[in-house]
């Protein structure tokens, strides 16, 4: 593979390369120290990023990502200070910002490097929606039906505004839930997608509020949940996603997976340069969760 641009998330494009496909537990994109790495990993750094997004003087009332306005309530994961949900975007092709009133065929057509998702339209579920960019932009994308789930209610509240702010409401339904506890039992999707916590914290770690989660999963609970149960909310041709990266630990995701009965097939990666709390270079991983073949799970 030819060398890697990094790109700055501050002043120019993600730089996005697909990878190649397969379920391999190694970085693909490249590997840092292990110094380097024990800081991108820090469990206490990370609760510290929570806590300084909350009361930061300069936290916005509303935020400009994909070329739309979003507005931003007190208490919800802030997307001015993580590249992660413009990654998200990046990865599902929904960085390229259409106008509401679209022809849904010209919308389907999207800057996507994954086939895998660039060809996916159809009802879509958001694990962890935030203020809710990924739904709303997926909804005006011609997703459809769209729903959004979050454990913090004061993000199903953001989430709603930034659906009514892009004329979306009609189309998108939010919910309030830990994963999938907000759903109706029968209901399935062809694109389940989360944006992971991705941050491993010790199990015995006692949340102080409903935004650590954002950052944070202790023990990488919900991450074996959301491996086991993703692909049952999917249709039959559904896909069930998961954005990780190089601040959790990949080997122990694999490990999870391969105990869970699945396979974890890399999509795509890309290589961020994170400098809002430090100088980061940060992998981000786009997974597809598979069923384990029956060998490995004799």
């Amino acid at each position: 593979m030819s060398a890697v641009p990094v790109a700055s998330v501050v002043s120019a494009p993600r730089a996005v390369v697909a990878a190649p496909a397969g379920p391999g537990t190694a970085p693909i994109l490249g590997c840092p120290g292990e110094a380097e790495a024990h800081q991108v990993r820090s469990f206490t750094r990370s609760l510290n990023r929570s806590r300084q997004s909350l009361t930061r003087a300069d936290r916005p009332r509303t935020f400009v990502l994909g070329g739309r306005e979003w507005d931003l309530l007190d208490e919800v994961f802030a997307p001015v200070y993580s590249p992660s949900t413009g990654v998200g975007l990046d990865f599902l092709g929904l960085d390229d910002p259409r106008p509401a009133d679209t022809d849904p065929e010209e919308a389907a057509v999207t800057t996507a490097f994954a086939p895998e998702v660039s060809g996916r339209r159809g009802s879509f579920l958001e694990i962890g929606c935030g203020t809710g960019v990924i739904a709303v932009t997926a909804a005006l994308a011609a997703h459809g039906p769209v729903v959004a789930c979050d454990i913090s209610p004061q993000a199903v509240e953001n989430t709603v505004r930034n659906a009514e702010r892009h004329g979306v409401q009609d189309r998108l339904r939010a919910v309030r839930g830990d994963l999938f506890g907000g759903l109706d039992d029968n209901e399935r999707f062809d694109t389940v997608f989360w944006s992971s916590n991705y941050v491993l914290g010790p199990a015995d770690y006692v949340y102080e509020s409903v935004h650590e989660r954002a950052y944070v999963d202790t023990g990488y609970q919900a991450h074996r949940r959301y491996l086991e149960e993703a692909p049952r909310w999917t249709t039959a041709s559904g896909a069930a996603l998961l954005h990780f990266s190089s601040r959790g630990d990949v080997a122990l995701l694999h490990r999870i997976a391969a105990e869970s009965g699945r396979e974890l097939r890399t999509l795509a990666a890309c290589l961020v340069q994170e400098g809002e709390y430090g100088n980061d270079l940060v992998e981000h991983i786009l997974f597809q969760i598979l069923p384990a073949p029956r060998s490995r799970r004799a």
